[in-house]
């Protein structure tokens, strides 16, 4: 699923996270007209906060929340996540599996003068079905289960800052509260502490991912003499709607793939 880049508030205190969100509600504005050097700088802010928060925080919380999966396997369907995001050691194991299992992330984060989109790696393919199951769920069970990806691993915990209802900042450990799965079961120290552990890996790995795409797109428009051209973004999605097929360059290990993807 190939969709338009989501919008985030900013404010005139320029101050962001790493998704792109300030602690303002001034204006909402599409994150790719946020300037680059302000995005990276802000990813390496939160990454700073990532390091920096005590895994032994974190690892009470998953004690005190007490998840446990009851195979329900709602979390593995895009209705209720909307899609899966691979770091690249994931995109790596997903394409030897099945090269078919990944497409182009959804919500391109930037769109040059030319009308070519860039977003920063790939997702997993959903299936056709009416929840958009995960490309690898069958009959609810997943079929590369000693395989799965660095998210499918962590998930449900995570670690990193988002706005609440009323735009305020704060750090999120846990997605989906009470929506799937099973709370305040017996967790021991050490699975508390393997769960805290991880999850801090991949959210600096994915923060990692980001600034070296932000980095990369800098030099490469630089280099080339692109842009940023909103009004070209907004146009070619507009067409993509309508039928047209469009380019999108995919960061994938320090490099651009090119796919064409058309409107089904």
């Amino acid at each position: 699923m190939f969709e338009p880049v989501t919008e985030f508030i900013v404010s005139g205190n320029a101050y962001y996270d790493a998704a792109g969100y300030s602690g303002r509600e001034d204006e909402v504005v599409p994150v790719s007209l946020i300037p680059i050097p302000a995005r990276i700088a802000a990813a390496e802010r939160e990454l700073c906060g990532v390091l920096a928060y005590p895994q032994e925080r974190l690892a009470a919380i998953i004690r005190e929340v007490g998840f446990r999966c009851n195979l329900c396997s709602r979390c593995c369907t895009r209705a209720f996540n909307g899609h899966v995001f691979l770091l690249d050691r994931d995109t790596a194991i997903a394409r030897k599996i099945d090269p078919e299992s990944v497409e182009p992330a959804p919500y391109p984060e930037f769109c040059d003068q030319n009308g070519t989109f860039y977003v920063s790696g790939y997702a997993l393919r959903a299936q056709d079905d009416d929840c958009g199951s995960c490309y690898f769920l069958e009959n609810n069970r997943c079929r590369i289960y000693d395989q799965r990806f660095s998210i499918c691993r962590v998930y449900p915990y995570m670690l990193h800052r988002e706005p609440d209802e009323r735009g305020t900042l704060d750090w999120r450990q846990i997605a989906g509260l009470d929506e799937h799965g099973e709370y305040h079961t017996e967790i021991s120290e050490n699975l508390c502490q393997e769960a805290a552990a991880e999850t801090r890996e991949y959210e600096i790995a994915c923060i990692r991912q980001e600034i070296a795409f932000l980095a990369y797109i800098q030099d490469y428009f630089a280099r080339n003499r692109l842009r940023h051209v909103q009004k070209v973004y907004d146009d070619r999605m507009r067409a993509f709607v309508r039928g047209d097929g469009i380019r999108i360059r995919v960061f994938y290990h320090g490099m651009l793939e090119e796919h064409l993807i058309c409107n089904p």
